[in-house]
């Protein structure tokens, strides 16, 4: 019987390196599973993507390990390559969120287990400026925070470390004018944070893009958070945004496949946790059920 191939693409660094002491026996289960597989730890930002893209046209899936940036990466890889394959996932990361999403087990091993013996799951991706993202693209409050901690400190204290530097921070909270344009309606105001979303969980925090969420239905989730007058309402305001309070004065909450946002100054944008660049202009598309993603087969 022929072996299926497989490039096995994994992050050294991510989640507190969890990997180095998980490798062997994560591509043992593989190899039983009946793969040849090709093995690539990446070695700087945006390696991953070159990985996938240029890969040759011998592999029948692409399997990565990390965090959701390097799953983006991946993901960003296949979708520029000629031809597009299965790409299972194997969780490292310090948060997850998107294996969460899709049921994917947290622990390296049965996450492993469940990719070779599950099915195909066809799922939205986003793409936003012409970049694609997973499952989230957000700007404003804290969004920097989780590619502007240092990777030694994420691995020391894995998802506390976020929590923490973005309390160090809560002095510095701004807002953004931002034109927001989808195909119904025009929204225009000052923004503390935005974030379009196809995910049910987002920075360790379940439901906090709202309930009965579809991840291959074709739109998006979006929650634009507008500027409170003072910090008690600041607070009252975060409070309720974590639990998932929609308060309709100082949230806007609501489903779309096609979105823009304009201001008159840059703004930073995190596309997946990593940063997605300064802009003016963004433009997201929903682009449906365009990645085939291996989950768990619950029979």
């Amino acid at each position: 019987m022929k072996k299926k191939k497989m490039l096995f693409v994994y992050n050294p660094k991510a989640g507190k390196e969890r990997i180095k002491s998980n490798l062997l026996d994560i591509i043992d289960i593989f190899s039983r599973a009946g793969y040849e597989v090709t093995v690539h730890p990446t070695q700087e930002s945006g390696d991953a993507t070159k990985a996938v893209k240029n890969r040759e046209n011998i592999y029948d899936i692409v399997t990565c390990s990390g965090g959701d940036g390097t799953l983006d990466e991946v993901v960003n890889g296949m979708w520029q390559s000629k031809k597009r394959i299965p790409i299972g996932y194997v969780p490292a990361g310090s948060t997850n969120d998107f294996a969460m999403s899709l049921g994917i087990p947290s622990e390296m091993h049965a996450s492993a287990e469940a990719l070779v013996s599950g099915k195909e799951y066809a799922c939205d991706i986003g793409v936003m400026n012409d970049e694609i993202f997973v499952y989230i693209a957000a700007f404003g409050l804290f969004t920097d925070v989780s590619y502007l901690t240092k990777q030694d400190i994420k691995n020391v204290l894995g998802h506390m470390a976020y929590i923490i530097e973005g309390a160090r921070r809560i002095s510095e909270i701004r807002s953004y004018h931002v034109k927001v344009t989808t195909d119904d309606q025009v929204i225009e105001d000052d923004f503390i944070f935005g974030m379009v979303t196809n995910s049910i969980s987002v920075g360790g925090f379940k439901d906090i893009t709202g309930k009965h969420i579809g991840l291959d239905d074709g739109v998006f989730e979006v929650t634009l958070v507008k500027m409170p007058d003072n910090m008690l309402d600041m607070s009252n305001l975060l409070a309720a945004f974590l639990n998932r309070d929609i308060n309709t004065d100082l949230m806007y909450c609501f489903k779309t496949s096609h979105i823009s946002f304009e201001s008159r100054e840059n703004i930073a944008w995190t596309r997946d946790g990593e940063y997605g660049g300064d802009h003016k202009f963004v433009e997201i598309k929903n682009e449906n059920k365009a990645l085939n993603i291996m989950v768990p087969d619950k029979k």
